[in-house]
């Protein structure tokens, strides 16, 4: 008798690096994601942006902060982020 061993496929989550925007909501932080990408016509490198919200389960990030996300499953309508390290706090002055 042979046994098989059925493996999962690995999970590949994709992960963000952006600065948090808001820290309003309870447990949700939202999070804006720049990325630089050339212009397909003119060849100019302009700026995209796009604003995700992110779960932090301990409300540890503020408004400045620089976080890395990762998705997840949905959390609600518009959450299927979540926070998974802080890599820099913001500076105050």
């Amino acid at each position: 008798m042979t046994e098989t061993t059925i493996q999962a496929p690995e999970a590949t989550c994709r992960t963000l690096n952006g600065r948090v925007v808001s820290d309003k909501m309870s447990k949700t932080r939202t999070v804006l994601v720049e990325r630089r990408v050339t212009h397909p016509l003119y060849g100019k490198i302009v700026t995209r942006s796009k604003k995700y919200h992110a779960h932090d389960e301990a409300n540890e990030c503020h408004d400045g902060d620089l976080v890395m996300i990762e998705e997840c499953r949905p959390l609600s309508k518009t959450k299927a982020w979540r926070v998974i390290k802080l890599i820099e706090k913001a500076r105050t002055i």
